[in-house]
């Protein structure tokens, strides 16, 4: 088939720099340009040095969305709004947003078009028909997918969740807490019970349980390691753990990116994948659900090459059958 001509904007972040590793390799897209306003002109190895030996390109600043198919927003959030609300958009350009802008059912309105909220797990049929997607954050990709299967089975109404990040979940913009000399042999919390991913998994939640309200207790915090996401949430549950086995997986039986493992799970068995794993652990009347995923990977580039295959009609694991980085 005629490969996909891809756009990249904000390519010289860490979402950025993951599309290029991923889209190079993809079988069925091209990269026409990967756009940098601080790194116009330079080689994208001058950034991503992991992408040395890899075809010559260099950053721009200028750029035709006539010449592409799709086009990826990795910009700052509240940047994607303005850069639409700016430009005259071809008619068949479709888009891929990692911002929150768009994920929020408040604002997922852009003039006639609506953004779908790009979970594959959830919204797999309406992504497939979409133009606009809405990517969804990382933590929330997480708790989601740990959750969802309770939720289409109305099985939740209090949900106490726990998460720890990498790094590499902060952007690449320096701040105290980025610092290797902060993160190293250190963790804290963060934004406790004010995260801005409570909105959206809230909204997922309730969309698939068909529920008016939910009470979600997120309390995040900052790991010393740079990439990946480990979450716990615990909830009140009376179905057994042989019933819930089967629910979670009969609900991923068609989903190749997540799996729902009977042993403990851990970090590096997702990191570099697009894959999302699940565990559940019954204690008396008790349920936690752990999940794990690669937050630069299934918590954003990887989810929006997902969503791009879906867009265009390809296999999902397009382009994203990666093993994980377990040495």
């Amino acid at each position: 088939m005629k490969k996909i001509n891809v756009g990249i904007l904000g390519a010289a972040g860490y979402t950025g720099g993951e599309l290029i590793r991923l889209l190079i390799n993809h079988p069925n897209a091209a990269i026409t340009f990967a756009h940098s306003r601080s790194q116009s002109g330079k080689p994208l190895q001058s950034v991503h040095a992991d992408l040395i030996g890899e075809p010559e390109m260099n950053f721009t600043d200028s750029f035709s969305l006539d010449s592409i198919d799709v086009l990826f927003l990795c910009l700052g959030h509240g940047e994607s709004r303005t850069f639409l609300e700016c430009t005259k958009l071809p008619d068949t350009l479709r888009i891929i947003d990692l911002t929150t802008d768009f994920r929020h059912h408040a604002s997922n309105q852009f003039q006639s078009e609506t953004f779908v909220y790009g979970l594959p797990e959830l919204n797999r049929d309406r992504i497939k028909n979409a133009r606009f997607v809405a990517n969804p954050g990382c933590f929330a990709t997480a708790i989601q997918l740990g959750l969802l299967p309770l939720a289409k089975a109305g099985k939740l109404s209090s949900i106490h969740t726990t998460g720890i990040t990498g790094s590499t979940g902060a952007g690449q913009s320096l701040s105290a807490s980025t610092h290797f000399s902060w993160r190293s042999n250190n963790i804290q919390a963060y934004k406790t019970l004010e995260h801005q991913h409570g909105q959206e998994i809230r909204e997922s939640l309730l969309q698939l349980s068909g529920q008016e309200s939910l009470e979600l207790n997120f309390v995040p915090w900052r790991g010393d390691f740079t990439r990946g996401i480990f979450i716990s949430s615990t909830i009140d549950c009376d179905l057994s753990a042989e019933t819930l086995n089967n629910l979670y997986l009969d609900h991923y039986n068609t989903h190749p990116f997540t799996h729902v493992s009977s042993e403990p799970i851990f970090l590096k068995q997702v990191v570099n994948t697009n894959k999302a794993l699940v565990q559940l652990e019954k204690v008396g009347s008790k349920l936690v659900v752990h999940t794990v995923i690669d937050n630069l990977l299934k918590g954003a580039s990887g989810q929006a090459v997902q969503n791009m295959n879906l867009l265009f009609g390809l296999p999902e694991t397009s382009g994203l059958q990666l093993k994980a980085s377990y040495f």
